[in-house]
């Protein structure tokens, strides 16, 4: 049992190691799996693709089958994982509005967030989402540390 009284938890999802290491640590601070919400938010007609090996740029290709290849790809990720029970959804925009927004839609009572340590040109590219998500959300957030930082 979870001394924080935590019963709705957002996980945003970006399908790298720090992604799952959020997911592990969501669950254990609620007593039910069902309490952990996965939300993955795609750029609309981006033509980069994000992974454990950084960001790739790709050929444009249209929302709709970006959108079926992750929903694929969650599934799998999930059964990968052996995560049963969590919800899990797909959003498009900026990734740390609709973060925050799913956590709101959703009375959420904690935000768990990796936090990639980009520094200079990447995180320029990039950007910092667990930062906007901080300053964005209403409800508290957990941003974890990179497991390989010093």
């Amino acid at each position: 049992m979870s001394f924080l009284n935590i019963s709705t938890v957002v996980v945003p999802i970006d399908f790298s190691g720090q992604g799952a290491h959020a997911v592990s640590e969501a669950l254990s601070l609620v007593d039910d799996p069902s309490a952990v919400h996965l939300v993955h938010v795609m750029l609309p007609g981006a033509h980069m693709s994000y992974g454990d090996y950084g960001a790739a740029w790709t050929s444009p290709v249209d929302d709709s089958v970006r959108e079926k290849a992750i929903q694929e790809h969650f599934a799998r990720y999930m059964a990968d994982n052996n995560w049963p029970g969590m919800d899990w959804t797909i959003r498009m925009g900026d990734p740390g509005s609709e973060i925050v927004d799913y956590a709101n839609e959703l009375k959420a009572d904690l935000i768990v967030i990796p936090s990639h340590g980009y520094h200079g040109f990447k995180r320029l590219l990039l950007g910092s989402v667990a930062e906007r998500v901080i300053r964005l959300a209403s409800c508290s957030v957990l941003v974890l540390r990179r497991e390989d930082a010093e």
